[in-house]
């Protein structure tokens, strides 16, 4: 059995990392991470290894890891390495689909593809169906606040946002969501307090660092 210890298990998946590289080989690489690391494991490489181990430790939590390294993941977000960070972003956006069972994975799915194709009233009543079940599950509380915006309902979409962070603080998608809720509603200040929180949680989203400096000079100058 191979030694699971971060130390003397990282030059390993360094070198599973780069085969990946060179052939973009995703199932071979879900093969050997999987068979000789546990998700404990790659969370301590996340935290702890080097440079290529936490790109390699972060992109195989993305692959085959469920929710429960949602805060390893999150904290990578503000890594010092840039490629780190922008792994962790897709690892992340994978995980938060993982939550629940099978069935309530399912269902999001059929959510992500009713908001993808714009079919916003039936994808926020199914969201609503869904929560009856499964209230903890971020990601609908997020897909619901997705397809409320979509109909200008943006006090609602606040909400759900709100309820979305609640039970996962890093989910910087619901917090730009809500940012752009309170846009819609004229309230500058509140778009630029919860527009910080975004950048504090995902340094890397350049767009939103520009909005938050627009809507500084715009208040500053009012």
């Amino acid at each position: 059995m191979p030694d699971k210890s971060s130390r003397s298990s990282s030059p390993l998946l360094h070198k599973f990392y780069q085969q990946y590289l060179l052939h973009e080989d995703s199932a071979s690489f879900i093969k050997l991470v999987s068979r000789h690391y546990t998700v404990g494991t790659l969370e301590r490489l996340v935290r702890n290894g080097s440079r290529g181990s936490r790109r390699a430790g972060v992109l195989s939590l993305g692959l085959i890891a469920d929710y429960e390294v949602n805060t390893t993941l999150g904290q990578a977000l503000n890594d010092e390495d840039r490629g780190v960070r922008v792994l962790t972003e897709n690892a992340l956006r994978s995980v938060w689909r993982r939550d629940g069972n099978a069935g309530h994975r399912r269902a999001l799915s059929v959510i992500m593809r009713m908001n993808m194709g714009q079919h916003y009233l039936e994808a926020a009543r199914r969201c609503t169906e869904l929560l009856e079940d499964a209230p903890w599950f971020a990601e609908v509380w997020n897909q619901r606040a997705i397809a409320h915006y979509q109909l200008q309902k943006f006090a609602k979409s606040i909400e759900d946002c709100r309820q979305a962070l609640e039970r996962n603080a890093y989910h910087f998608g619901a917090a730009m969501g809500m940012a752009h809720c309170f846009l819609e509603l004229n309230d500058a200040r509140r778009a630029l307090e919860t527009l910080r929180r975004v950048i504090k949680l995902n340094p890397d989203l350049e767009g939103v660092r520009a909005q938050v400096e627009y809507l500084e000079r715009n208040l500053e100058e009012s």
